[in-house]
């Protein structure tokens, strides 16, 4: 079996350079106009992404031929290693079939503006760092640009895999059921996809919280230099500094400024602070906007949807949102205190009980709520898993589950806003588990015993 599988690889990295021979051969002679002979392009595909989904599909089966030549692959990781490249398979086949991608034009755009000394766009919502990094690409034009973020993002999602095992690890979850569980997850999984098709920064964002958190406190210096990039990439994880705040550990606190203010230089360095003024200027646009929209489940946009209805006047509404957020933040903080004084998820840290609720606090309480914005929420649906013990907290969890990660986006009322009902349901129950002793659930030791059969 061995020699045929060495064989295998030989094969395939035969004809690996084959192609590459191939290729230089036609360009050398014909040019890149060569290539259209060999080449066709479908109405309905981005032959960009077509040509990188096909390429990084092929590696794939490089890496795992080699693999299973050397022997690399065994008892001890093969359902780890069978998870993984199931999910790249999968997702790379489904993202070479879209032709249109949404959100990196907002990012060229940012940094195209950047580029040529000129005011972030108002559509840029994001600190001045990712916009900064961004405009060297601007160069390599619409297509480059794009698929440069595609890929960046491929590999997000294969680290991504890895991380969530990681950290369910490290919240107590056995190694052959975490495995188990971010397959399912990342397999079934609307803000994934939808994070994925419009290539955004999320799941670039979500890795470094996750660092942050596996980091914290063997290595504190990283550990807050992960976070502060996550907050530079997007604002909202800066919400979760809370629940470093208090470990009371200094040292920490320390370089986390550090690097927060140390990062924050770089696009002053090239920039000034301009662009920073133009972020606060964009971001206080965001909460005057007029109207709704189904793709944002944020309290600001649900109620203004019921203004035409009930002919509440637009500041009143303003006034409601914030009057939702600030119940928001008490009940989400009722709800961290509680999950860290019974050490709900975790009997290391304070850190760990804290991350939960404040993650369902630093999603919701932005003042827009896009549906791809559910992956933040990972942890505080998957961690419910090992804690749920009743049956109605099971339905209720199911449902939440349901309409948070399972049912597609759409554009119509009420369902769109199900995404924001779904992080308020598991508030909840993390208060209801909260009120008893942490023990495991018993699905979750059941699950756990039928996995141990197998080899890990």
């Amino acid at each position: 079996m061995r020699q045929s599988l060495q064989t295998a690889f030989k094969l395939w990295l035969g004809i690996t350079l084959m192609v590459i021979l191939s290729l230089a051969l036609i360009y050398f002679r014909n040019g890149v106009t060569g290539f259209h002979l060999f080449i066709q392009q479908w109405p309905l595909s981005n032959l960009a992404v077509t040509l990188a989904a096909t390429a990084l599909t092929w590696l794939l089966l490089g890496a795992l031929l080699y693999l299973l030549a050397n022997q690399k692959i065994h008892s001890g990781n093969i359902w780890q290693t069978a998870g993984f490249f199931l999910v790249l398979f999968i997702y790379l086949g489904i993202l070479r079939e879209r032709f249109r991608y949404g959100d990196y034009h907002y990012y060229l755009e940012a940094a195209t503006a950047l580029a040529k000394g000129q005011p972030l766009p108002d559509s840029y919502l994001y600190l001045p760092l990712w916009a900064t990094l961004l405009q060297f690409l601007v160069p390599l034009g619409d297509q480059g640009f794009m698929i440069v973020l595609w890929t960046v993002n491929l590999f997000a999602l294969a680290v991504f895999y890895f991380l969530l095992i990681a950290v369910l690890q490290r919240y107590g979850f056995p190694h052959p059921l975490s495995i188990v569980i971010t397959v399912l997850f990342l397999l079934i999984n609307t803000p994934l996809m939808r994070t994925l098709g419009f290539i955004q920064v999320n799941l670039l964002t979500l890795n470094l919280i996750l660092l942050s958190l596996l980091a914290y406190p063997r290595h504190e210096f990283f550990s807050a230099l992960a976070l502060a990039l996550a907050i530079h990439l997007k604002t909202s994880p800066a919400v979760l500094a809370l629940a470093f705040l208090l470990e009371f550990n200094w040292r920490w606190l320390f370089w986390f400024a550090v690097s927060f203010f140390t990062i924050g230089l770089f696009p002053i360095s090239i920039h000034g602070v301009s662009p920073y003024l133009q972020y606060l200027t964009n971001a206080f646009q965001l909460t005057q906007i007029p109207d709704t929209n189904f793709h944002d489940t944020s309290f600001d946009s649900f109620l203004r949807f019921l203004n035409p209805f009930f002919g509440i006047q637009i500041a009143q509404t303003r006034l409601m949102a914030l009057a939702a957020k600030a119940l928001l933040l008490v009940a989400a903080l009722a709800v961290m205190m509680r999950t860290i004084r019974n050490f709900t998820f975790s009997q290391e840290n304070r850190m760990l009980n804290a991350f939960p609720p404040l993650l369902v606090l630093m999603t919701l309480a932005s003042p827009i709520v896009w549906d791809h914005h559910g992956i933040f929420l990972t942890l505080s649906f998957l961690l419910m898993l090992k804690r749920l013990h009743a049956p109605s907290d099971w339905m209720w969890f199911g449902a939440a589950y349901f309409l948070e990660f399972v049912l597609p986006s759409f554009d119509f009322f009420p369902w769109s806003y199900g995404r924001l009902l779904s992080p308020l349901i598991i508030l909840i129950l993390m208060w209801r588990i909260s009120k008893t002793p942490p023990t495991s659930s018993d699905l979750f030791r059941a699950a756990n015993g039928w996995l141990a059969k197998f080899p890990t």
